[in-house]
Parts: C-alpha cells; structure tokens; sequence
C-alpha cells in the first residue's frame, strides 16, 4: 500500500521561504515519479514540479522553477519542495502526488498521479 505523508506546511510572511516534505512509502523500487501541485480557493489544482525519483529527473511547470525547487533525500525516499520568495498569490493547500508510471512525470506536470496525499496548508500574509 503506498502512503504519501506531507509536512512543512505554516504561515509565512511575503518574501518567506518554506520547505515542505513528501515521505512516501510502500514502492518496492525507486521507479517511481513524485509531483508537487497545490490548489488555491476557487481555483483548479495547479502543477508545481515532479521528479522521476530514481533517476532525479526533473520538470518544472512554466515560471514555477523561478522559486521553487524540488529535491529527494539521499535515502529516505522523500522529495522536497523548496519555496523561496513567497507571494500572498501562493496561499493554498500543497498535495505530493505519486505513482510508478514514471512517465507522468514530464513537462506539463499533470496531475494524473494514482496516489494523494492529504495536503498541507500554506499561507503567504502580505
């Protein structure tokens, strides 16, 4: 059973960083893709970035990779989202999505991944 755990998630001042984790468990191999996506109110989810964890491959959606990077632990099989500069437009609930089809994990950064976490809320105050 795969299981997708979340965390870093707070209230930032504008101009902030944060970094959020995405542990996952329950791959039998490193073939896997992991995306990042958040969804503001009112709003569609939005791709962020994934990474093709075996390989370290990674995409970014449009300006994203500005501010954002996204990283794997050594070892631990967790991906991390590193924000940097953040806005009050940044305001949402941040999701880590994962899945072995590693392909999904490509240039759109779609959300067509088998596998949620819960979410973890950032909030940017201006």
């Amino acid at each position: 059973q795969v299981h997708l755990v979340e965390s870093g998630g707070g209230l930032v001042q504008s101009g902030g960083s944060l970094t959020l984790s995405c542990a996952t468990s329950g791959f039998t191999s490193g073939y896997y893709a992991v995306g990042w996506f958040r969804q503001a109110p009112g709003k569609e989810r939005e791709g962020i970035s994934c990474m093709r964890y075996i390989s370290g491959r990674t995409y970014y959606a449009g300006s994203m990779k500005d501010r954002f990077i996204i990283s794997r632990g050594n070892t631990s099989h967790t991906v991390y989202l590193v924000m940097h500069g953040l806005k009050p437009e940044d305001t949402a609930v941040y999701y880590c999505a994962a899945d072995p089809r590693t392909s999904l994990c490509s240039a759109d950064v779609s959300p067509r991944y088998d596998y949620w976490g819960q979410g973890t809320q950032v909030t940017v105050s201006s």
